[in-house]
Formats: C-alpha cells, sequence, structure tokens
C-alpha cells in the first residue's frame, strides 16, 4: 500500500504526488518549483540548489533525511551543467554517496526547467 505524504510544497498541476512511501521506502520527484509553485528561472546552480531544498523538505515530512537517500536520477537539459550541479550535490550529499544516474534529456516539462530529479530514500520504521 502507498501512502502519499504532506510535503508542504506547492499542489503540482499534474497528476503526481512530491513524495509516496510504501514498502519501507521514500519515493520523490522535484525540481526547481517555488513556494509559489512557479518555476524558478535562474542559473542551473540555483535551479540546483532549490531542488535539492525540496527534495530535504520532502524528506524532512517524512522523517526521513538526505542520510536515508540509497538512489538518486538527475535530469539535465545540457551535459554542461553536470559539473556545477555535482558542485551543488555536494553540499548536501557525502560519501558513501546515493547511487546516481545522470541523464541529458531532450526537453523538461515546464518552460524554463533545467534540472529534475528523482530519489528513492529508505525510511526509517512504519511513520518514516
Amino acid at each position: 500500500m502507498r501512502e502519499t505524504i504532506e510535503t508542504g510544497l506547492p499542489q503540482p498541476n499534474q497528476p503526481f504526488a512530491w513524495a509516496t512511501r510504501a514498502g519501507g521506502f521514500i519515493f520523490t520527484t522535484h525540481g526547481p518549483v517555488q513556494a509559489d509553485g512557479t518555476i524558478l528561472q535562474a542559473p542551473i546552480e540555483d535551479q540546483a540548489r532549490l531542488t535539492l531544498e525540496n527534495l530535504k523538505t520532502a524528506l524532512a515530512k517524512a522523517g526521513a533525511s538526505l542520510d536515508d537517500v540509497v538512489q538518486v536520477q538527475i535530469f539535465l537539459l545540457d551535459v554542461a551543467d553536470m559539473a556545477p550541479v555535482d558542485r551543488i550535490y555536494r553540499d548536501y550529499f557525502s560519501a558513501p554517496y546515493p547511487t546516481r544516474a545522470s541523464l541529458v534529456v531532450a526537453g523538461l516539462v515546464a518552460p524554463g526547467m533545467r534540472i529534475e530529479l528523482c530519489a528513492v530514500a529508505h525510511a526509517r520504521g512504519p511513520a518514516g
């Protein structure tokens, strides 16, 4: 059975949840979405930082932290953005790092969005 986690992030206009708990794990997806629901129109470093802050917020609401993340998938529009994203990523994660896949894609759904990520975290106990 899955449980949608109330993250406090803006309600998406699409049919998905920011975070879901199921089978002892928390599944999340995030982008540079601001508190008002708009996409941050800024350099990749700022977008990456906001995306990771959104992930951190969702995990906290689920009773978890970035230390509980076991896998991350990062989607970027430009391979040149990987180095700056890695620099920001190191501000949020430390060794041993979660497994990670980084992909360059042709486009993301929201105009101006340059990064999106999915993460899976181990849920601490039955309530997170």
